[in-house]
């Protein structure tokens, strides 16, 4: 039996928020000092969570938004692994890496909903809509082959 490659990567979620007109939902990291500090909202999966669950969860928490339809979700994982730096940090502990499932999802509310402070600890300090096609270059490099995987996944939903 082959080992699973993945074992040691913590299973987590990821959201893309596509708005009517085709933009994504980007999110800079509080505390996080520049340029790669935008990325999209994600977390973990809770005990017997399902993953949409979890990435509806993750949504309301990060970002207070609730209104959203169900667009597409990625096949398999989308992996990547931690640099040195992070592996004994608190997102790292015990883990090699991060394994994301993803979600395509369209904001169906009004921006007012939008409340980064909606659930403690604050994730963003503040937020914006983008181009997914210009995500890969904001994302932090270790996570930029993720992010390119789920641009490529989702990008029948993005504004030309």
């Amino acid at each position: 039996m082959t080992p699973d490659p993945l074992a040691r990567h913590r299973p987590n979620v990821g959201v893309v928020l596509f708005n009517a007109e085709g933009l994504v939902w980007l999110g800079r990291r509080v505390n996080t000092p520049g340029p790669y500090n935008w990325q999209f909202p994600q977390g973990g999966v809770d005990a017997g969570e399902d993953w949409e669950s979890a990435a509806r969860r993750e949504l309301r928490e990060e970002t207070g938004v609730v209104s959203v339809e169900p667009l597409a979700a990625t096949d398999g994982w989308i992996a990547y692994d931690f640099p040195p730096e992070h592996l004994d940090t608190r997102p790292g502990r015990n883990w090699l890496g991060q394994k994301q499932k993803w979600f395509a999802l369209r904001f169906t509310g009004p921006e007012s909903e939008i409340d980064l402070t909606a659930h403690p600890p604050i994730e963003f300090d503040a937020w914006r809509w983008g181009r997914l096609a210009e995500v890969p270059d904001l994302i932090v490099p270790f996570k930029r082959a993720a992010y390119e995987q789920v641009v490529a996944a989702f990008a029948r939903f993005a504004a030309p």
